[in-house]
């Protein structure tokens, strides 16, 4: 929703910054329309340009990497998932509570993900994890191997928790807004200099039209993906969906 925002209002403001000052400079005094004063506005423009296209790249670069590192981490948090359950199936059938509670969580997160409402940071599936942990130390192991086989459980019970408060964690975003508004306030500075003194034509017009969305829609674009969970680009929900499908056999 904030992303829709952000790029409708950097939509308007590049309109408004190239279209008013066209507007703008038919009622400036001679002087400030000479040749020189337009020469002068191009140049300082072209200093944002450079600024503009530097720090949007790094921003798209930062939005992928988070991105693809939530991915990964979504495809080996599910990896976990399928191991600790392999683990506890060895163990016996005293596990079952533990397995079932498992596999409710992992039903929830992935029906969630696939809503871009994803469960891993609810209280309910913290809750359903809490359960898996508190039925892995409530075994009680009779011999050697039934006590491996629970510590090993243990262990990837605890990385698998760890793993999750980290995906949670990286759910956020890592752009702050205050470079995006930078950002706009360059670019509004330099399509206030490409409409000064531009002619006045529906081809000029349009031109500006079609550059202010197809700029915004790259803003939206980029932060959308900073976000991996919410919005157009999500992370997907299918290593769940396939850990699931491996917890039910």
């Amino acid at each position: 929703m904030m992303e829709t925002i952000i790029a409708v209002s950097v939509c308007v403001a590049l309109l408004v910054a190239s279209l008013g000052s066209r507007v703008l400079y038919e009622r400036l005094p001679e002087r400030h329309r000479a040749t020189e004063t337009e020469g002068i506005v191009r140049l300082i423009a072209n200093i944002f340009v450079v600024l503009a296209s530097l720090v949007l790249g790094l921003m798209i670069n930062s939005a992928r990497t988070t991105f693809d590192g939530v991915d990964k981490a979504v495809h080996a948090y599910a990896t976990q998932i399928i191991l600790l359950d392999r683990t506890m199936r060895q163990y016996g059938p005293e596990t079952e509570p533990a397995r079932q509670s498992l596999l409710a969580y992992v039903d929830q997160a992935a029906q969630r993900m696939a809503q871009t409402d994803p469960v891993l940071g609810s209280r309910t599936a913290e809750n359903l994890l809490n359960a898996v942990g508190r039925g892995l130390r409530a075994l009680k192991p009779a011999d050697a191997d039934h006590v491996e086989l629970k510590q090993r459980a243990e262990r990837r019970f605890e990385t698998l928790y760890e793993m999750r408060w980290a995906l949670v964690e990286q759910s956020e975003g890592s752009i702050p807004l205050p470079l995006t508004l930078l950002l706009v306030a360059w670019l509004m500075m330099v399509f206030a200099s490409y409409g000064y003194r531009a002619p006045h034509n529906p081809v000029m017009i349009a031109a500006f039209v079609i550059s202010a969305v197809l700029i915004a829609g790259t803003i939206y674009l980029t932060l959308d993906m900073d976000v991996p969970f919410d919005g157009t680009i999500q992370v997907s929900p299918m290593p769940l969906e396939r850990a699931l499908a491996e917890l039910r056999k």
